[in-house]
């Protein structure tokens, strides 16, 4: 039962991430590809690199009780991430995407053009960089010749690049509500807990960022849903992690576990994509969709 992981944005809320996939592995799935975004996208270069669940809920606990954000940052920023960078140095070292046991990618935004840029080479620490610059909060990431933020903007739960990484079913954790929860799911103030900031988001300033970042969360719960109806996964899991903010502090055990209960009931759902019809269904899908795309090469 080999399986490819598209893991979307959402700050702390990703540490949910972690129980899906623990709980993916004692069903007995092998994750063979994982994809991620933002959060997602630093959840999934871990595992990749060989980080298991339980060690990822240490690391996730130790480093909340450290320091990684500074309210004087270089760039176009309001917080640095040269202790976010240093962390990730410490755990990654210089590993690159050609050592991971798991094939991985995250992706990223072009600043300039708006396209999805997909990162699946080279080293781990600049990649993961570029794939949490969220805008206006942290700096965009200088990668060759291009300005790149948060990958969340454009897809927020990365499963084509999942699906192009393995053929098998994909399962996409999307840590927004379904659209008919919606109206009871609010979130709390993404700036809150972040000390750093409290004269900031007492200015007008800090004001009109917290409107701009609540508008921005509403229209990517709307992007989110319209991205997973196009790109259709076999499997969509969504934690209930809505009352968790971005920057909040929760313990990974507790966030471990709702991500641990969100799979467990669609395991059976899972299990049947791995029946005869299933996988002749997959198998003409994607014949379908390699014969769209030479068609397009030869301008058919």
């Amino acid at each position: 039962m080999d399986i490819s992981v598209a893991l979307g944005g959402g700050g702390a809320r990703g540490l949910a991430h972690i129980g899906v996939l623990y709980a993916l592995e004692r069903a007995g799935f092998r994750i063979r590809a994982i994809a991620g975004t933002s959060m997602g996208g630093i959840i999934g270069a871990l595992y990749a690199s060989g980080y298991s669940p339980p060690e990822l809920v240490h690391w996730a606990d130790t480093s909340t009780h450290r320091d990684l954000f500074r309210a004087r940052p270089f760039g176009a920023g309001l917080i640095g991430t040269e202790r976010i960078e240093a962390l990730l140095r410490e755990t990654l070292a210089d590993r690159t995407f050609e050592e991971l046991a798991v094939r991985c990618a995250v992706t990223a935004t072009d600043l300039e053009s708006g396209a999805e840029i997909v990162l699946s080479e080279g080293r781990l620490v600049e990649a993961v960089l570029a794939t949490i610059a969220l805008p206006g909060v942290f700096p965009p990431q200088l990668v060759g010749a291009s300005r790149l933020i948060d990958g969340g903007i454009v897809d927020p739960v990365p499963v084509r690049p999942a699906r192009a990484l393995f053929a098998g079913p994909v399962v996409a954790v999307a840590l927004s509500p379904a659209r008919e929860e919606w109206a009871d799911s609010g979130s709390p103030n993404p700036l809150a807990s972040l000390p750093i900031l409290d004269m900031f988001i007492r200015l007008r300033p800090g004001e009109a960022l917290k409107v701009f970042l609540r508008t921005t969360e509403i229209l990517m719960r709307m992007y989110t849903e319209l991205r997973l109806e196009l790109d259709r996964p076999d499997i969509i899991i969504r934690p209930r992690v809505s009352h968790i903010g971005m920057f909040d502090r929760p313990s990974a055990a507790d966030m471990c576990k709702l991500g641990e209960s969100a799979t467990e009931l669609i395991l059976p759902q899972l299990r049947a994509e791995f029946g005869a019809g299933r996988r002749l269904a997959r198998s003409l899908r994607a014949a379908f969709r390699q014969g769209g795309s030479n068609a397009g090469e030869n301008g058919a």
